[in-house]
């Protein structure tokens, strides 16, 4: 019969990666949610996996209440259903800005939450509600916060790279030596089926990411060597840089500040908790991963 998983965001990036994943394995049903019901009740699932949300938006024009209204009062409503049914295990798809916009040194599960944006303030509000509940419960609760996330179909700055080396257009930051985690789409979809069917897995928060960081120099490297394009790196001014973001804050160019800093930003993540939980490899290198994910982007250009 298998396991019925109810997915929330099941079309979206992770959703429809996951349940392509999930489908694969054949011992599961998978029933989509559907959050325009007004009245959630959850009967006949075994495994909640919450991935609908509202993400961070780099244009900023998303407001306060929607964010909140996505990332909270929605997360609120389906863990009180799953609270209410005979589903077991209940898995949130937070994110590591839930805890720091910015780090120095490497990101743990120990560090106390200090989110300085709306998006990481509204996940860690629904975070928040889930601890409140979580030991009250005899269930599975697992809240994962993953870093950035990449795959097919992924429409972030990993795309925004891809498309302008495919271009021909240089790397402008080259003077920015930095280091960050990443994390194929591929190594949380399997980090989610084995919390789905390990039972000794405890409750808890696990950081999500790739074993070895990338700087934007390599990762660009990564990408024309994919596409066969010769490294084209700029080392322009960071004042001059600094000024051209500061023109895309209100103008319609490729880069701002937020985007600047993402590129350009140290922000390493400990995998450690989770793969000690696991006890397995995770499938995916992070340079395999990041060619996958390149890879499915010229497929879909042809």
């Amino acid at each position: 019969m298998g396991l019925n998983l109810l997915i929330s965001g099941s079309t979206g990036f992770v959703g429809s990666n996951l349940s392509l994943y999930l489908k694969k394995l054949k011992s599961y049903n998978i029933i989509p949610f559907d959050r325009k019901i007004q009245k959630i009740k959850i009967t006949n699932i075994d495994t909640v996996i919450h991935l609908a949300g509202k993400a961070h938006d780099l244009k900023n024009v998303t407001q306060p209440n929607d964010y909140f209204e996505s990332n909270y009062l929605l997360t609120k409503k389906i863990f009180d259903a799953f609270i209410n049914s005979s589903a077991n295990v209940f898995i949130f798809i937070s994110s590591v800005k839930a805890v720091a916009d910015s780090i120095e040194g490497v990101l743990t599960e120990d560090i106390t939450p200090n989110p300085k944006t709306i998006y990481g303030q509204s996940k860690l509000a629904a975070e928040e509600y889930i601890l409140s509940v979580k030991n009250k419960i005899d269930k599975r609760i697992y809240i994962l916060r993953p870093c950035m996330i990449h795959g097919p179909k992924n429409k972030g700055n990993l795309n925004l790279l891809y498309k302008f080396i495919s271009v021909g257009i240089p790397y402008p930051f080259g003077i920015y030596n930095n280091c960050r985690s990443f994390l194929s789409v591929d190594n949380l979809c399997f980090v989610i089926n084995e919390l789905i069917n390990n039972d000794k897995i405890a409750s808890g928060i696990y950081n999500i990411a790739d074993d070895d960081s990338i700087s934007t120099i390599d990762l660009v490297k990564l990408i024309s060597g994919v596409l066969g394009k010769p490294n084209r790196i700029l080392k322009l001014p960071k004042s001059f840089i600094s000024f051209l973001a500061k023109i895309g804050d209100f103008l319609p160019i490729p880069i701002n500040s937020e985007r600047l800093q993402k590129l350009t930003e140290n922000y390493e993540v400990s995998n450690l908790k989770i793969k000690n939980a696991i006890n397995k490899k995770l499938p995916l290198s992070s340079t395999e991963g990041i060619k996958k994910t390149i890879t499915s982007f010229l497929i879909n250009c042809k």
